[in-house]
């Protein structure tokens, strides 16, 4: 990474706000800067926008929306706010988390009301994880790809000057480590210089970069069966970007795993399933933790079993629950799921020992009968034993998204470790420090897009109002 460069250019073209990255932090944060009356340069390194917004299931945690209240949830930010630094065991920013837990509803009813983007709550959503009620504001399809093409439309008809396959690999600063512009490089060796009067960065996090994963996360890092689910441009260079520039990290350690990874099709297994009473065992044919425990957390549990991969064992019940789902249909194409009338037939073609299997699925009806507690803690009270036809999904751990980054204030604007702001520097999405405290523990489900529209809103706005009274 060229970085921090602090050489006086001449600039081909300026703009008042420019921001990089065009995940939905990015356009986000454009839309609102747009909302606020600034011209805005919108930069992606990519000829097409992808990113994690489009490799996720396009979902926002948010309290006290108009959409939430719709659906009769009792919610309000005070409630987010405890169930952030409950989950996190105290360990998350608390300046940051109610900030977030603020605005993230509001922002939910801006994005509806002003740019029409299609949230709904996913009423059939069980599994909260640390929310204490429903959060979960997804788009119909329930894709990612769906609600980043809903923000790339919107930042069209909003007049946004979006400029794609514009890799920005260097940020131009003053000796007052005020940002003066960006060089944007293209496919075809070309640069351009570009000027601005206030910089977002949305780059994302840094888990395409092993060695910035080692360093900070080294449970992952290390790990001999290190799988990465995420876009390739993950590379840290917006929260190098900062640093270089005087900013403090915060929460560098923290990360969304998932333990429910398919191989080798790379393929989200929906959870919903483990949720309503399927399991997960090893190549030795037997339960290791504690499945609901931490759908984070879990990554690390199925990554420490041989191989580093399980099975997740389910019968016909459960796969009613995910059967319209596209990413199930998908395994169903690639000949993902297997399927037999018995736990034998199972053991053979997933090729784990056959009593060890049957001995695994008797001990769990027991549990659903409330005949002998789970040894790894999981409540089976409410769901009913697995039985007749069965399936299984061959799964691993992966990290997802890390969850350190840029510390921001309550206008997303990048701080030093005294609290003091940077004179121009904003960051939102996974370029920011997120509300997940430390390790992989803290994180709540929908956290990373709700980081996304919540400081992307902040900072496209204060970095409008910041250019205007330049």
């Amino acid at each position: 990474m060229s970085g921090l460069d602090r050489s006086a250019v001449a600039f081909d073209v300026e703009f008042p706000v420019v921001v990089v990255g065009a995940g939905a932090a990015g356009l986000t944060a454009a839309l609102a800067a747009r909302d606020a009356g600034a011209e805005v340069l919108l930069l992606e390194r990519d000829e097409t926008p992808r990113g994690s917004t489009s490799m996720s299931q396009g979902y926002v945690c948010a309290a006290g929306s108009k959409i939430q209240r719709a659906a009769g949830i009792e919610d309000d930010a005070e409630r987010f706010y405890a169930d952030i630094m409950a989950r996190t065991r105290g360990t998350a920013n608390p300046d940051l988390a109610r900030t977030v837990s603020d605005n993230a509803g509001r922002a939910i009813d801006w994005l509806v009301e002003n740019h029409k983007i299609p949230f709904e709550m996913n009423l059939t959503w069980g599994g909260f994880f640390g929310h204490s009620v429903n959060r979960m504001h997804g788009v119909p399809s329930k894709r990612g790809e769906e609600l980043h093409g809903a923000l790339i439309r919107a930042a069209e008809e909003a007049g946004v000057n979006l400029v794609t396959g514009a890799h920005v690999d260097k940020v131009f600063a003053d000796e007052t480590n005020t940002v003066v512009g960006v060089r944007v490089r293209r496919a075809d060796g070309s640069e351009e210089l570009v000027g601005c009067q206030t910089l977002v960065l949305t780059t994302c996090g840094f888990g395409a970069n092993l060695e910035m994963v080692k360093t900070y996360i080294p449970s992952f890092g290390q790990a001999a069966n290190y799988r990465y689910f995420g876009h390739e441009g993950n590379e840290g260079e917006g929260i190098e970007w900062g640093r270089d520039l005087g900013a403090a990290l915060g929460s560098m350690d923290a990360f969304q795993g998932y333990g429910a990874l398919t191989e080798p099709y790379g393929i989200i297994a929906n959870y919903d399933m483990v949720m309503n009473g399927a399991v997960t065992v090893n190549i030795e044919g037997k339960r290791f933790s504690n499945e609901n425990a931490d759908i984070s957390a879990q990554a690390l549990n199925i990554l420490a079993q041989p191989e580093g991969t399980g099975w997740i064992i389910f019968d016909d019940a459960r796969r009613a629950i995910v059967e319209n789902l596209p990413e199930f249909r998908d395994l169903v194409t690639l000949g993902g799921v297997r399927t037999a009338s018995d736990a034998d037939q199972l053991a053979a073609l997933i090729r784990v020992p056959p009593d060890a299997l049957k001995e695994t699925l008797a001990e769990v009806e027991k549990m659903t009968r409330g005949e002998m507690a789970c040894t790894f803690g999981r409540d089976f009270s409410k769901s009913a034993p697995l039985s007749g036809t069965l399936h299984a999904l061959k799964t691993t751990g992966a990290l997802f998204h890390t969850q350190g980054g840029l510390k921001v204030n309550s206008k997303a604007q990048v701080i030093r470790a005294d609290g003091t702001p940077l004179p121009n520097l904003f960051a939102g999405g996974g370029t920011a420090e997120s509300i997940s405290g430390t390790g992989c523990n803290g994180y709540l489900p929908a956290a990373g897009l709700c980081m996304a529209v919540t400081l992307g809103m902040l900072a496209g706005a204060s970095a409008a109002e910041l250019a205007a009274s330049a």
